[in-house]
């Protein structure tokens, strides 16, 4: 089931005045609920599309993605990228990146995608910047960590965007370790001085920093 703060029909109608997406994505969409355990966690139509749009309006040449999962938001996010644009995308399960690798392989823009695998921190140590954008989308536990990790290797009016971060509610009432692990980072980021922030209710609360 998709994870989202508004009512079911609210978010229907939203979708259909959004624009659609190439037929590939739906078929992504149905593989990763058909064949892993946890599809909830793949990004919704709604949030690709404004990924889409962040990554044009911004005119990002340069992107990481922290948490790839089957690769519908990669895929969304590179095919907003000029033809020489590079995303770079972390993942640790053997799983998902088999099923993103077969999508990559199908779409012209799959050229653009660097699969990085392994424990994210250790990918970023060995990651030199400038980064026009970076979406935080992985466990929730080491938010504060990737935050802290890319920061230095944004560019000036470079932008993050970390995903979960109303956390179905959660926030409200945290109880078990990621409830806390999201207020922490959520508690953390509205503190940077460094960054200007806003917390929208997209599907499950999404956090945009923009650093200064």
């Amino acid at each position: 089931m998709t994870v989202t703060l508004v009512p079911e029909a609210i978010e229907s109608y939203a979708q259909d005045h959004s624009d659609d997406v190439e037929p590939l994505f739906n078929e992504l969409r149905d593989e990763t609920f058909a064949q892993m355990s946890s599809p909830q966690m793949q990004v919704g139509r709604l949030e690709g599309r404004f990924l889409h749009l962040l990554i044009e309006l911004t005119s990002a040449r340069r992107v990481l993605e922290i948490g790839m999962f089957t690769g519908y938001s990669t895929l969304m996010m590179a095919s907003a990228l000029p033809a020489d644009g590079e995303l770079i995308t972390c993942e640790i399960d053997p799983a998902a990146e088999a099923i993103a690798r077969r999508y990559f392989g199908r779409h012209p823009d799959g050229g653009k995608i660097q699969i990085r695998m392994g424990p994210a921190l250790d990918t970023l140590k060995r990651l030199s910047g400038p980064l026009d954008f970076v979406f935080i989308d992985a466990d929730k536990g080491n938010y504060v960590a990737y935050y802290e990790a890319v920061l230095p290797l944004v560019r000036q009016g470079g932008l993050i965007v970390a995903d979960n971060t109303l956390w179905s509610g959660r926030v409200l009432n945290p109880e078990a370790e990621s409830d806390h692990a999201i207020v922490r980072f959520n508690d953390h980021v509205a503190g940077d001085s460094r960054v200007e922030k806003v917390v929208l209710t997209v599907r499950d609360g999404m956090t945009l920093a923009r650093k200064r």
